[in-house]
């Protein structure tokens, strides 16, 4: 039996960056470990379905600034700015602390090239009972309507149009090198809660190699 890894874990510190950055004593490191994990948990659930990819955290002695990286920046920030403000408020709640907190949205251009906000999208189609071949073949489409997309990979594992018996299907176009290092794999995991139970949702977005200089 195989074991497998994420792709983005596999490339941390290679090609892809680490999401929590840090300066301060490391005394602090279990706390502020687990803060980052509620405060990117308090998030998500309070924006369900608002097209969030990742969440950045920093970390100075004096500041907290939490990124947000969103393909819907207005459904985040809310009109004149109040959305935003009243998340900064409840994330201040949450940790409870006397540091100052910076929120900041930031929108992404090309989100059929994302695969967490590719993921979100298949996930909302699926809980609408849309046939999963039929999403399957239109994500792909969309996706390899960008320049930059040199492969793509997508597994739904479940109930699969409500079938008795959980299966999982997949559907690829291009290449996707898992086992290269310097390939620019986005990964991603999301699931869909349908009427006949929860459905998994993994997609991989190969968009070509990441040489040296370009690092």
């Amino acid at each position: 039996m195989g074991n497998k890894i994420s792709a983005n874990l596999y490339r941390l510190g290679v090609t892809k960056g680490w999401t929590s950055r840090w300066f301060g004593p490391t005394k602090n490191i279990p706390k502020d470990l687990q803060e980052d994990a509620q405060i990117r948990k308090f998030i998500t659930k309070t924006l369900p379905k608002s097209g969030i990819s990742t969440i950045d955290i920093e970390r100075t002695p004096r500041l907290i600034n939490i990124i947000i990286h969103t393909s819907r920046a207005g459904m985040i920030i809310g009109r004149g700015g109040t959305g935003i403000e009243l998340l900064k408020k409840k994330v201040k709640q949450l940790i409870g602390t006397q540091i100052d907190l910076r929120l900041t949205v930031e929108e992404i251009k090309n989100p059929n090239e994302n695969a967490a906000i590719v993921g979100e999208n298949i996930a909302e189609q699926l809980e609408k009972r849309i046939p999963f071949r039929r999403v399957l073949k239109q994500t792909i489409e969309n996706i390899f309507q960008s320049q930059n997309v040199k492969g793509v990979k997508i597994l739904l594992s479940g109930r699969l149009d409500g079938a008795e018996m959980s299966r999982t299907e997949y559907l690829t176009k291009g290449k996707i090198p898992l086992a290269t290092l310097r390939a620019n794999i986005d990964f991603a995991k999301k699931t869909a809660y349908t009427k006949y139970g929860t459905t998994g949702i993994k997609v991989w977005i190969y968009k070509g190699d990441v040489l040296d200089e370009q690092k």
